[in-house]
C-alpha cells in the first residue's frame, strides 16, 4: 500500500506544480486520506493515514477508533517532506461496519461552536443497517448543527 499513497503524492505533486498558483492563493495545497486494504479473505485488514481523521469501526454496540501508531504526512507536501509511510493492521469480524467521513463532519459546528462528536453519536445510536446509520447521523449532524453545513460532509 504505501507505493500506491507514493503514486497518488507523486499525482498531486505534478497537479500542484501544474495548476496552483501558490504565491497569490496561499490556502492549503495538500491533501489528507485515509488509504484501506481490506482483502477478499481473512479478518486482517490495514490502514494508511496520510493527516486524515480515522475511520469509525462500528462492531455491535462498540464504536472503535482504530488510530494509526505510525501516521504518514498529508498528500501534496511534495519536497518538505520525505515520505516513509508504513501500514497499521486492525482486525474487521463479520458484521462490522467500517465508517469512513470527511473533515467536515466532526468539524461542524452547533449554534453554540460545539465541534459533532461523531465517535459519541454512533455509539448511542441503536445499531443497524448501514444505510439506516448514514441515514441517522446525516439527519443527527444536521440538527447539530441547526441545519447549516458550512464544509463538506461525506459518509
Amino acid at each position: 500500500m504505501p507505493e500506491h499513497v507514493t503514486a497518488v503524492e507523486d499525482s498531486v505533486c505534478r497537479n500542484l506544480e501544474e495548476v496552483a498558483d501558490t504565491a497569490h492563493d496561499a490556502d492549503e495545497h495538500f491533501i489528507t486520506a485515509v488509504m484501506l486494504d481490506i482483502p477478499d479473505q481473512g479478518p486482517q485488514a490495514e490502514m494508511l493515514d496520510c493527516g486524515h481523521p480515522p475511520p469509525l469501526l462500528v462492531r455491535g454496540d462498540q464504536v472503535i477508533v482504530p488510530h494509526s501508531r505510525r501516521p504518514a504526512p498529508p498528500l501534496g507536501l511534495c519536497a518538505l517532506c520525505v515520505r516513509k509511510d508504513s501500514t497499521d493492521p486492525f482486525t474487521l469480524e463479520p458484521g462490522d461496519m467500517l465508517l469512513l467521513y470527511t473533515d467536515g463532519v466532526i468539524e461542524a459546528r452547533s449554534p453554540a461552536g460545539a465541534f459533532y462528536p461523531l465517535a459519541e453519536r454512533v455509539a448511542a445510536f441503536p445499531p443497524s443497517s448501514p444505510d439506516a446509520l448514514l441515514h441517522h447521523i446525516h439527519r443527527d449532524l444536521l440538527a447539530h448543527t441547526g441545519g447549516r453545513l458550512t464544509d463538506d460532509d461525506a459518509f
